[in-house]
């Protein structure tokens, strides 16, 4: 008889949380490069070699019971009559395939469950983009692989030599229970509620040394201001993204130079996030204001973050939540980048000082809202009750240098994640070889045109940098739907957008 693993509950929440709209898999899509010197059956011969790779745990790993995904006693258990043609496929664009052709395929193999009755994992090999280029979708389920080990993974079965003829995807990633390293930022929503339902636990269950902390913050929370920088668990507007989601996504990426971002963050004396989450707010601004749904109040995103002690190499899920303002509701850059890093250092003084269970036990008064916001979104009751944030916005840091697959350089690494009932966007970024890869997966049916965020990203910076003086590149970044675009200042955006609505 197989030997069963059985699922620990930060890893089984993902398998309660499944439905057909909220569907807990995670993905990236990698486009690369052929080398100069690729045959016209480089693609097959690679394709062949992928299938032909040993297969180890967890990608062999099936559950014991597919069809009952709340059971008490899941477990994982070797798949003994394990296909990997069903699971390595070959898709192609009609050639010459174009980024927007490639994003709207993405966005349909994102929309799809995967079959639990077989290890819950894809990958398809996309040929038939332009210049001879192809890109490879992977998605797997949550519950079997999270996105710190995901990152490990990719890291090890690319190579930084480029002549280096090995193919190995599915032999190279660790057991989640051990972990060498700790992501500096990156969690998903219910990762980061199963850590804060833990942390909480914890506080009551006598780790009380550090209540006074917790006590401190909630009454300095409490005592704030509407207006005020730092933002609690019911100072988000109601908004088009906080409703109930349907079953198809929307994706669309964009990337960057680090360089630039860090330009901005340097002369503002701000972070690399602050800069993200300040673009970012800006390309919400723009594209809420053309839909008539802007609310008068700033958006708020849920940034997790990670609190592990130094050298701490425990599994696991030890992820706090920041509530900070996006400033959208500012209309100049330099004050929107101010109000941003206003919002963060409010948020990340509440945290000082704090250990890992008091600052769960923060993080779960924060979200305490949020699960009668996710019931009303369940339910498609909007504005009724308090929002606790609008959007997920989550920095994965990955490889810091060049990687290769048989020769192929790949280009970036974008990252697609989950949107859920009250949630219907999630922007995760993550960073490879000096650029940081935006990917936006949102709901079909509540995000029309998303593909115009990633757009306005590029805008925003630009304006920044030009607002600050600082030199920037020609163009502001490439993008699944288009490469060129053309440029219309802010004055004359703000100018032709509606007015804001009151929220």
């Amino acid at each position: 008889m197989a030997k069963k693993r059985l699922i620990p509950p930060q890893d089984a929440m993902f398998l309660w949380g499944e439905t057909p709209e909220t569907m807990m898999h995670v993905a990236s899509l990698m486009p690369f490069t052929p080398p100069a010197d690729a045959g016209p059956t480089y693609l097959r011969d690679l394709l062949q070699r992928v299938r032909e790779s040993t297969v180890l745990s967890p990608f062999n790993l099936k559950l014991t019971h597919p069809h009952l995904l709340q059971h008490p006693l899941q477990a994982w258990v070797e798949d003994d009559k394990f296909d990997i043609d069903y699971h390595v496929r070959r898709s192609a664009l009609a050639s010459p395939g174009d980024e927007r052709e490639l994003g709207i395929l993405v966005s349909r193999l994102h929309s799809h469950q995967l079959d639990f009755t077989r290890p819950p994992w894809e990958m398809h090999i996309i040929e038939g983009l332009e210049g001879g280029r192809f890109a490879i979708y992977t998605k797997v389920h949550h519950a079997l692989v999270d996105g710190y080990s995901a990152v490990k993974s990719l890291g090890r079965s690319l190579t930084k030599d480029p002549s280096d003829p090995a193919v190995d995807f599915f032999t190279s990633l660790a057991p989640k229970s051990k972990p060498k390293a700790a992501p500096a930022q990156s969690a998903s929503l219910v990762e980061s509620l199963t850590a804060v339902a833990a942390g909480a636990a914890g506080m009551l269950g006598g780790a009380v040394s550090g209540a006074t902390d917790v006590a401190k913050a909630v009454m300095k929370l409490e005592m704030t201001g509407k207006e005020d920088a730092l933002k609690g668990g019911r100072d988000a507007p109601p908004t088009i993204l906080n409703q109930r989601t349907s079953r198809t996504r929307r994706f669309a990426t964009q990337v960057y130079e680090t360089q630039r971002l860090r330009a901005i963050a340097t002369a503002s004396r701000g972070t690399l996030n602050d800069v993200v989450m300040t673009i970012c707010g800006a390309a919400l601004r723009r594209y809420l204001l053309e839909l008539n749904e802007l609310p008068d109040k700033s958006l708020v995103a849920f940034m997790p973050v990670n609190i592990r002690d130094a050298g701490d190499e425990g599994g696991g899920n030890k992820v706090a939540v920041l509530l900070a303002a996006m400033g959208t509701d500012v209309a100049d850059p330099v004050q929107r980048l101010e109000s941003v890093i206003a919002s963060t250092s409010a948020a990340k003084g509440q945290m000082k000082g704090m250990g890992q269970l008091p600052a769960l036990a923060y993080s779960g008064y924060l979200l305490a809202p949020g699960i009668a916001q996710t019931v009303a979104a369940m339910l498609g009751v909007r504005n009724l009750l308090p929002t606790t944030f609008n959007l997920i916005l989550s920095n994965v840091p990955g490889p810091r240098h060049k990687l290769y697959l048989l020769g192929s350089e790949l280009e970036a690494v974008y990252p697609i994640s989950i949107p859920a009932h009250g949630m219907a966007l999630n922007i995760t970024l993550e960073t490879y070889a000096e650029k940081m890869c935006f990917g936006f997966t949102g709901d079909r049916d509540a995000l029309p045109s998303l593909q115009k965020l990633a757009v306005y990203t590029g805008d925003a910076l630009a304006e920044l940098e030009s607002a600050l003086d600082l030199p920037g590149a020609a163009m502001p970044g490439t993008d699944l739907a288009r490469k060129k675009r053309a440029r219309s200042s802010k004055a004359t955006r703000e100018a032709l957008a509606p007015k804001p609505r009151k929220a």
